[in-house]
């Protein structure tokens, strides 16, 4: 997460920097390119955020399979038992 905040404040940074370049001499437009850049580092860094969210979430996941795997195998086996046994034809009486 630290990561994402980092990208986001160099992007800002950056963007701020090219807008400057941009209007030399025109606070009012200077001031419009800032908030139109400052808007696309927010949507840059709303990116970078899902995308870590995702992530921690995904190796989350994978962690809780590699955990649980063996149990999910038994309660596989178990319901298979389970199943055969109701399908066993019943017996005449």
């Amino acid at each position: 997460m630290k990561a994402s905040l980092l990208l986001a404040l160099v992007c800002t940074a950056v963007l701020v920097a090219r807008a400057r370049a941009d209007t030399p001499g025109e606070p009012e437009t200077l001031v419009r390119k800032v908030q139109e850049y400052a808007q696309k580092a927010t949507a840059m860094a709303k990116t970078a955020f899902s995308m870590v969210q995702e992530s921690d979430a995904a190796q989350q996941a994978r962690q809780w399979l590699a955990d649980n795997a063996d149990l999910a195998k038994q309660r596989l086996v178990w319901l298979k038992e389970q199943l055969l046994e109701f399908w066993k034809p019943m017996p005449a009486a």
